[in-house]
C-alpha cells in the first residue's frame, strides 16, 4: 500500500484492513437493530420499565460471563473465537427478524433473544478487544484501538439514521433482517485473514486463571482507577441511551425518526473523539484527557436533561457523545498499554464486565427511576454522579500518572 497518513497507519496491516471493512458494515446493522429493538419494545408496551428491563436482559450475561470469555480469549485462538461469536450473532438477528416479519413476535421472544445475544457478546468482546494486538502489533496498538472506535461510531451515526427511516416506513423486522445479513461481511473478512498461531495459556484451572486476571487489576492502581471511573459512567451515565425513546417520543414529540437523529448525533460526537484519538502518536496526556472527558460527560448529561427542544437536544448530544467516547477510548488504550499479552484476554474480560456488564444495572435502575420521577430527572441525577466520580479521579490523578508511566515503560510501548 502507499504510505498512509498517521491517523490511518494501522490500516497498513492486511488483517486489520479485512477486520475494519467487515466490522464497519456489520456494526451499521447492529445499530439498526438496537434502535429498532428499543422502538419495538416501546411501541408494544409504552413502558420505561420495559426499556430498562430489555437493557438489563441483554447485558447482564456480559457481567456474569465476560471473565469466562477472557479465559477463552487467552486459552484459544482469538481469531476462531471471534468467527464463532459473529456467526452466532447472525443467527440470533435472523431469528428475531423472522419472528417480527411474520408478526408472531412476543415480548418474551425479544427478552430471550437479547439474553442469548448478551451471552455471545460476553465471549465476543474480550476476544475481539484482545485480538486487535494480534492484527497490528504493539507499535500501532493505540491507533488500531482508536480506528476500531472510529468504525464503531461511524456506524453509530449511519445505523440509527437508516433505522429511524426504515422503522417509520416499513417496520422493525427489516432492520433485524438487514443486521443479520450484514454479519456476512465480517465473517468473510475473518475467514480471509492469515493469523499467526496464538500462544495459549493452559496452566492452572480456569478459576485460578480468572483470579489471576482480577488480582492483576486490583494490584495495579492505575488500571482499577480507570475501571472504577468507567464503571460509574456505565451505571449512572450511559443509561441516558436506554431512555432515548422516551425523550424522542414524550419530551421532544418526534417518534422513531427523532430517536434515530438523537442517537446519530451522539454518534457524530463519538466519531470525532475517536478520530482525534487516532491522530495521536503517543500516550502522553491521555490520563488527563480521561479526567477532562469524564467531567464534560457529567455536565453534558445535566444540560441534555434540561432541554425541551429537538434542535438543542441534538446539538448537546454531540459533545456528550464526544466526551463519553474520549473517556472510553483513552481508558481502553491506556489499559491495553499496561497489560502483558498473557493476561490481555482476562483483563479485557474484566474491562467488559465493568464497561458493558455494569450497564444493565444502570439501565434497570434508570427505567424504574424514570417511571417514578421522569426521564429528565433520572438523567440529570446520573450526570451529577458522573461529575462527583470525575472529581474524585482528579484528586488521585498525579499519583496515578507516575505509576502509569512505569507500567507502560515495562510493556515497551513507548
Amino acid at each position: 500500500m502507499p504510505k498512509l497518513p498517521a491517523t490511518l497507519r494501522a490500516l497498513q496491516y492486511r488483517n486489520f484492513q479485512l477486520f475494519f471493512s467487515g466490522q464497519l458494515i456489520s456494526l451499521i446493522g447492529t445499530w439498526m437493530q438496537n434502535i429498532a429493538q428499543a422502538w419495538l419494545i416501546y411501541r408494544k408496551t409504552g413502558s420505561m420499565v420495559q426499556l430498562g428491563g430489555i437493557s438489563f436482559c441483554s447485558q447482564i450475561p456480559i457481567f456474569l460471563l465476560s471473565t469466562v470469555g477472557g479465559i477463552v480469549a487467552d486459552r484459544y485462538s482469538r481469531h476462531r473465537v471471534v468467527i464463532a461469536t459473529q456467526t452466532l450473532s447472525m443467527v440470533l438477528a435472523l431469528a428475531l427478524a423472522v419472528l417480527t416479519l411474520t408478526d408472531t413476535v412476543q415480548i418474551w421472544h425479544i427478552y430471550v433473544l437479547a439474553a442469548l445475544l448478551g451471552a455471545v457478546n460476553a465471549f465476543d468482546i474480550p476476544a475481539r478487544q484482545s485480538f486487535i494486538v494480534d492484527m497490528v502489533g504493539r507499535p500501532d496498538l493505540m491507533n488500531a484501538i482508536a480506528l476500531n472506535s472510529s468504525m464503531f461510531n461511524a456506524s453509530r451515526v449511519i445505523g440509527p439514521a437508516i433505522a429511524g427511516i426504515l422503522v417509520a416506513a416499513i417496520g422493525e423486522g427489516w432492520c433485524f433482517f438487514a443486521n443479520g445479513i450484514s454479519y456476512i461481511a465480517v465473517i468473510v473478512g475473518l475467514l480471509l485473514m492469515r493469523v499467526e498461531r496464538h500462544e495459549h495459556v493452559d496452566r492452572g484451572s480456569p478459576l485460578a486463571n480468572i483470579v489471576e486476571g482480577f488480582r492483576f487489576v486490583f494490584q495495579n492502581r492505575p488500571i482499577h482507577a480507570l475501571l472504577i471511573l468507567l464503571g460509574m459512567a456505565s451505571v449512572t451515565g450511559m443509561p441516558f441511551q436506554v431512555l432515548m425513546p422516551v425523550f424522542a417520543d414524550r419530551i421532544l414529540h418526534g417518534g422513531p425518526k427523532a430517536l434515530g437523529w438523537l442517537t446519530g448525533c451522539a454518534g457524530v460526537g463519538a466519531l470525532m473523539a475517536a478520530l482525534l484519538l487516532a491522530s495521536r502518536q503517543t500516550l502522553k496526556g491521555l490520563s488527563v484527557w480521561v479526567a477532562v472527558s469524564a467531567t464534560a460527560f457529567g455536565v453534558g448529561l445535566i444540560v441534555f436533561a434540561t432541554s425541551r427542544t429537538f434542535l438543542f437536544s441534538t446539538a448537546i448530544l454531540v459533545p456528550v457523545g464526544f466526551a463519553l467516547m474520549l473517556q472510553m477510548g483513552a481508558s481502553n488504550t491506556l489499559i491495553q498499554s499496561m497489560v502483558p499479552d498473557q493476561l490481555r484476554g482476562r483483563v479485557m474480560g474484566v474491562y467488559s464486565m465493568v464497561m458493558m456488564g455494569m450497564a444493565p444495572f444502570g439501565g434497570l435502575l434508570a427505567g424504574l427511576a424514570a417511571d417514578r420521577f421522569g426521564a429528565p430527572v433520572t438523567v440529570a441525577i446520573g450526570g451529577a454522579i458522573c461529575l462527583i466520580s470525575a472529581g474524585i479521579f482528579w484528586t488521585q490523578l498525579s499519583g496515578i500518572r507516575v505509576l502509569m508511566r512505569r507500567m507502560i515503560a515495562e510493556q515497551r510501548v513507548l
